[in-house]
C-alpha cells in the first residue's frame, strides 16, 4: 500500500509541475498574442512614415527641378529678349539709312549729292547691323533638363521590408570568465554589412542550464556594442550562474537574440554570522560596528523579554558584569557568541577546499582591527591569532601603533603601512593563507599551515567598524604572484 501511495504522489508531482509548466506557456501565447497586436500597429505605424518621408522627399526634389526649370526658361528668355531688342533697333537704324540713301540717288544737285553720298558712307560704316551677331546667344533646347526616373521606379517598384538580422552565434570557446570580468564573443552566421550595432542582455542566476521563463533577476542590457566582442566588467559574483545573450540590428531592425548560454560565475560568497558576533559588535549582512552599549542593550531587552525588566540596581547593574550570553543556533551548527575582550565575528560560510578570495575594508579611526581565518572551534574567549586556531593580520591604532601578523599566540612586524583595503586569498588544500593590499595587489603576509579542520572567515574590530565584500574571484594578480612568490614564501611564513 506505501509503494503505490508513493508511486501516487511521484505521479501527482509530475502532474502538478506539467500543468505548472502548461500555465506558464499559456501564459507566454497569451503575452505572443498581446505583443503582435501591439507590434503590428507599430510596424504599420512606421511604414506610413517611411512613406510619408519618401513622399515628401519626392515632392521637394519635384520642387527643385521645377524651380531649376522656371530659373532657366528666364535666363533664356531674358538673353534672346535683349538680342531681339538690339537687332529690331540696328533694323530700324539701317531701314532709315537706306530710306535716305533712296533719296540720295534720286537728287539732281551734284554738290549737295557729294556731301550726301559721303554723310551716307560714313553712317554705313557705323551703323548698329554690321556691329551685331547673328546668332542667337541662348539655345531653346532645353533637353538638358530632362528627367528619365526608369532605374529609380525599378527601385521603388523594388521596395521591400528590410531584411531581419541574422541571430548572432555565441563562441563559448573564445569567451572568458576572470577576475570578475565577463569578455563573450560571438559571429554573424552570414556576412551582413547592413549591422549597426549589437545588443547584449545578460542576468544573474542560480540555475545551471538554458534560462528559465521566470527568473528573479531582470536581464540587464548593454547596448550600442560595434564590435563581436565584448568585456562586462566590475561585476560581483554573488550568484553561481550568469545567462548571455546578444541580437544583431540595422538601423532601423532589431534581429533574434542568440541561443543564450549559461556561464559559470565561480566565487566566494558569504555573509557575517550574527549569531556568533560578540554582543558588542552591531552586525549587517556583510558590516560590522562596533558599539560600547551592544551588550548591556541586548543584556537589558533580554531581561525585560523574559518579564525581568526591573529597574536596575547595584545587584541587577549590566555594569557589574556580562551575563553569560545564550547559544545561537545556526545553518551551520550552534555555537556560543564572543564574548570578554574578544570582539569577533565569523562568516557563515565553510571553507574545506578550492581557492577563495574576499576584500576588508575597515574604518580608518579603527582603534584596532584584524580579519583572516579561523575553525569553527574557536573559543568565545579566545582572540584571533592567539592560538592555534585562527591567522589573522592585526593592527592596532591606539597609543601605539602596529601592523602585525600573528597565529598561535607568535607574532611577526610587518614592515608596511596598513592599506585602505585588504585582500585575503586562502587556498585550502595548498595550506597558504596569504593577505594583499587590494589596491596594488601587494604581497603583505603569506601563512603556510596544514589546515586540519574547515576555516572560517574571522574578524574583529574595537572602537570602529568595517564592510567585507565577496563574490570576488581570485584575481589573476593574486595567482601570479602567489606562483612567483613560492620560492620567496619563507620569510613570510615563520609563524606556521
Amino acid at each position: 500500500m506505501e509503494d503505490q501511495r508513493e508511486a501516487l504522489r511521484k505521479i501527482i508531482t509530475t502532474l502538478a509541475m506539467k500543468n505548472e509548466e502548461t500555465q506558464t506557456f499559456i501564459y507566454s501565447l497569451k503575452q505572443m498574442l498581446l505583443n503582435v497586436e501591439a507590434n503590428s500597429a507599430k510596424v504599420q505605424e512606421d511604414l506610413e512614415a517611411e512613406f510619408q518621408s519618401l513622399t515628401s522627399v519626392l515632392e521637394e526634389r519635384k520642387e527643385s527641378m521645377l524651380m531649376k526649370i522656371k530659373q532657366d526658361r528666364a535666363s533664356r528668355t531674358y538673353e534672346l529678349q535683349n538680342q531681339l531688342a538690339a537687332c529690331t533697333r540696328a533694323l530700324e537704324s539701317s531701314e532709315e539709312l537706306l530710306e535716305t540713301a533712296n533719296q540720295t540717288l534720286q537728287a539732281s544737285d551734284s554738290e549737295d549729292f557729294s556731301q550726301a553720298a559721303k554723310e551716307i558712307k560714313d553712317g554705313i560704316t557705323m551703323a548698329p547691323a554690321f556691329r551685331l551677331s547673328l546668332k542667337a546667344k541662348v539655345s531653346d533646347n532645353m533637353s538638358h533638363l530632362m528627367v528619365d526616373f526608369a532605374q529609380e521606379r525599378q527601385m521603388l517598384q523594388a521596395l521591400k521590408f528590410l531584411p531581419v538580422p541574422s541571430a548572432p552565434t555565441i563562441d563559448l570557446a573564445e569567451s572568458l570568465v576572470s577576475d570578475n570580468c565577463v569578455t563573450l564573443v560571438w559571429h554573424m552566421p552570414d556576412e551582413d554589412s547592413k549591422i549597426d550595432h549589437y545588443v547584449l542582455e545578460y542576468r544573474k542566476t542560480n540555475f545551471e542550464g538554458p534560462p528559465r521563463l521566470k527568473e528573479d533577476h531582470p536581464w540587464m542590457v548593454v547596448e550600442g556594442i560595434r564590435h563581436t566582442e565584448h568585456t562586462l566588467t566590475g561585476l560581483k559574483f554573488d550568484m553561481k550562474y550568469m545567462n548571455i545573450r546578444v541580437k544583431a540590428c540595422n538601423k532601423a531592425v532589431a534581429g533574434e537574440f542568440s541561443e543564450p548560454v549559461t556561464l559559470e560565475t565561480p566565487a566566494f560568497m558569504f555573509r557575517l554570522d550574527g549569531s556568533t558576533s560578540h554582543q558588542n559588535l552591531r552586525v549587517e549582512d556583510l558590516s560590522a560596528e562596533w558599539d560600547a552599549m551592544g551588550g548591556k542593550v541586548q543584556d537589558i531587552k533580554a531581561r525585560e523579554k523574559e518579564g525581568k525588566g526591573r529597574t536596575a540596581s547595584p545587584v541587577n547593574s549590566p555594569a557589574r558584569g556580562t551575563p553569560s550570553p545564550k547559544r545561537m543556533s545556526s545553518g551551520r551548527g550552534a555555537r556560543d557568541r564572543f564574548t570578554a575582550e574578544s570582539y569577533t565575528v565569523l562568516g557563515d560560510t565553510l571553507i574545506d577546499g578550492g581557492e577563495h578570495y574576499w576584500e576588508v575594508r575597515f574604518e580608518p579611526d579603527s582603534k584596532a582591527f584584524g580579519l583572516g581565518v579561523a575553525y569553527r572551534s574557536l573559543g568565545r574567549f579566545e582572540q584571533l591569532g592567539k592560538t592555534a586556531a585562527s591567522w589573522c593580520l592585526h593592527a592596532n591604532n591606539w597609543l601605539q601603533a602596529s601592523f602585525t601578523a600573528k597565529h598561535a599566540n607568535k607574532v611577526k612586524v610587518l614592515d608596511s603601512p596598513v592599506p585602505d583595503c585588504l585582500g585575503v586569498h586562502c587556498d585550502f588544500h595548498q595550506g597558504l593563507l596569504s593577505f594583499y593590499n587590494a589596491r596594488t595587489k601587494q604581497l603583505l603576509h603569506t601563512f603556510k599551515a596544514k589546515f586540519t579542520q574547515p576555516l572560517l572567515p574571522a574578524f574583529t574590530v574595537w572602537c570602529g567598524s568595517f564592510q567585507v565584500t565577496t563574490g570576488l574571484q581570485v584575481p589573476s594578480a593574486v595567482r601570479c604572484l602567489q606562483k612567483r612568490g613560492s620560492a620567496t614564501s619563507s620569510s613570510n611564513t615563520s609563524l606556521t
